[in-house]
């Protein structure tokens, strides 16, 4: 598709960056007791750190390998796109107030996000993988049978699926893979993974339903830079991999949002990076210097359940949903 396909020296699925609940005080020595803010044991919410599997930059991770948090996790285990032990997954920072339902889901795209910048070619991203992701939280919650396969495209991408909660839209579950997943089964696995084993959160109930956000992120244009200052704020996302104070191959990741969400800069990213990731020693300008960064892209689409129910009250046999929504009845 004329893209770089998932670098990730790990080689395994993870769970990346869309937390950042809460800033983060930053600084170059290492957090008493922790990985990191909202990281405990290894990882943290906005792009938690994994133990790297291996692999070689470019090359895709294989399959059954760990799932990352959205923004900044390892699935399982710390916030933040790491792979080490478990650690919990994360998405980037939730965006404050809630916006009038509107007719259609409403695209969240950095500047420039997809494959080089508006107007260079058509979202692969739709509402209707929004719908999607809802009808499949919403038939595993209600004990139905899943949703048929979707009509829109099965292509495979990296991708991330994330919940946001209420009107501050907190983070409520963020997990995904770097690892090109065919969209019609990789959205199905990662809806309920990130709603029922994001390991920072319970597991999603049924009254949760009606004030949930979900986002899909479909992650475009990976490319392998030299200086670990050449990414954009707002408009890339960046996977670090790194050797920590142990001798041992470290990963973590931020979806573009998250450095924009939470008011950093570069420094403040790679420093927010690393201690999510788990380095715990003083980071100096001579070891940011040693890091591999990928920067990469992606198109995000969110929905509320709101649109949701509007959506699906014109919409609601494509999918195989032809049962009422509790508590409304729109399709009896």
């Amino acid at each position: 598709m004329g893209r770089k396909r998932c670098v990730g020296g790990d080689g395994s699925k993870m769970a990346a960056g869309c937390c950042g609940v809460k800033k983060q005080k930053l600084s170059s020595s290492p957090p008493s007791g922790s990985a990191g803010p909202g990281g405990g044991g290894g990882g943290s919410h906005c792009g938690g750190a994994a133990a790297a599997a291996g692999g070689e930059p470019g090359a895709l991770p294989p399959p059954g390998g760990p799932r990352l948090n959205g923004l900044g996790g390892l699935a399982g285990g710390a916030a933040g796109c790491a792979l080490a032990p478990p650690l919990p997954p994360s998405c980037g920072g939730g965006a404050a107030g809630l916006s009038p339902p509107a007719p259609a889901a409403s695209l969240l795209s950095s500047p420039g996000a997809g494959s080089g910048g508006p107007g260079c070619r058509k979202m692969v991203v739709s509402a209707e993988m929004c719908c999607f992701c809802f009808d499949v939280l919403y038939c595993h919650l209600y004990g139905y049978q899943p949703p048929r396969s979707p009509r829109f495209t099965n292509d495979p991408y990296p991708l991330f699926v994330t919940w946001k909660i209420g009107r501050d839209k907190r983070l409520r579950g963020c997990i995904g893979t770097f690892s090109a997943m065919n969209l019609h089964s990789g959205l199905r696995e990662y809806t309920l993974t990130s709603a029922l084993k994001d390991s920072r959160f319970p597991p999603m109930t049924r009254d949760e339903l009606p004030r949930l956000f979900c986002s899909v992120s479909l992650l475009t244009n990976f490319e392998d830079v030299c200086d670990y200052m050449d990414w954009e704020v707002g408009v890339h996302g960046i996977r670090i991999e790194f050797i920590n104070e142990k001798g041992s191959k470290r990963t973590a990741t931020y979806l573009p949002e998250v450095a924009k969400e939470q008011g950093w800069d570069h420094i403040q990213t790679i420093d927010s990076l690393l201690r999510k990731g788990g380095y715990k020693a003083p980071i100096t300008n001579e070891f940011r210097k040693t890091i591999k960064l990928t920067r990469y892209r992606s198109e995000k689409m969110t929905m509320s359940y709101t649109e949701y129910l509007a959506h699906r009250q014109h919409h609601h046999f494509q999918n195989g949903i032809g049962h009422p929504l509790p508590p409304y009845n729109h399709y009896s």
